[in-house]
């Protein structure tokens, strides 16, 4: 191939917008919303990654759970022992993000994109982060794990504990500069901040930043993230994005 086509070619797949399965892909059969079964689902329907989120135990462990909640229990209030056997929607345990991680690493070639929530005290952000940080380091998963947080100090944390990491602010508040100067590498906002402010995704671009949009479940959506040249869709429905994204 001549070189002008294969830098033209490098370039179409670079520009092309990768799939994240919001949750992991929860909507398929047997599947639950973070289960270990959504992560498996999402890597083998061929999406870029499988979204998750990750909040602390009153006794410092880490758990696979989005909510501060499950089963009438506050998670950072409650000991590990309590939560242990608890069940998802699916059959399956609460998973730790260790056991998560496990599975993780089977999955290669799926990014897990993971989601550190903001917790009550700036004292137990840091530890939840700089535990993630230690026990994706233990599983060797640096290279196969991307941090989003809505939290400034949780991204801020994860940027000084893991300097080559990909940390994605989630807020939607700040302009791509201020992300940029803070040293994170990407924005990844809600799909009614880039509604409000249009020109950021090729603001984010120019600053070599990345572009996330979340929670994109409507494929006329889809299609105008596509075309606007977003990295990232962050969905509900990964099978109908990535048919849309090919």
């Amino acid at each position: 191939m001549p070189l002008l086509g294969l830098l033209l070619l490098c370039g179409s797949l670079q520009a092309q917008t990768k799939i994240i399965a919001h949750r992991g892909y929860w909507k398929a059969p047997g599947a639950a919303q973070n289960s270990v079964a959504s992560l498996y689902m999402a890597h083998e329907l061929g999406a870029y990654g499988s979204e998750f989120d990750v909040n602390l135990t009153s006794d410092k462990r880490v758990v696979v759970n989005h909510d501060p909640t499950i089963d009438g229990y506050l998670i950072e209030q409650t000991p590990f022992a309590l939560l242990r056997d608890l069940r998802l929607s699916n059959g399956e345990i609460l998973p730790t993000l260790e056991q998560y991680l496990v599975h993780g690493k089977v999955c290669k070639g799926t990014q897990l994109i993971l989601e550190i929530k903001a917790q009550a005290t700036k004292q137990d952000e840091d530890c939840l982060t700089a535990k993630v940080v230690e026990l994706v380091r233990a599983h060797q998963m640096e290279a196969q794990t991307e941090y989003i947080s809505f939290s400034r100090n949780a991204c801020s944390e994860l940027r000084r504990l893991q300097p080559a990491a990909s940390v994605s602010y989630l807020g939607g508040d700040l302009a791509p500069q201020a992300v940029k100067d803070s040293t994170w590498t990407g924005i990844d906002y809600n799909q009614t901040v880039f509604d409000k402010h249009p020109e950021w995704i090729k603001e984010a671009h120019r600053l070599g930043l990345t572009v996330n949009v979340w929670t994109v479940d409507k494929p006329d959506d889809m299609k105008r993230f596509i075309k606007e040249k977003a990295d990232f869709l962050t969905t509900n429905h990964p099978a109908k994005a990535l048919k849309l994204s090919r």
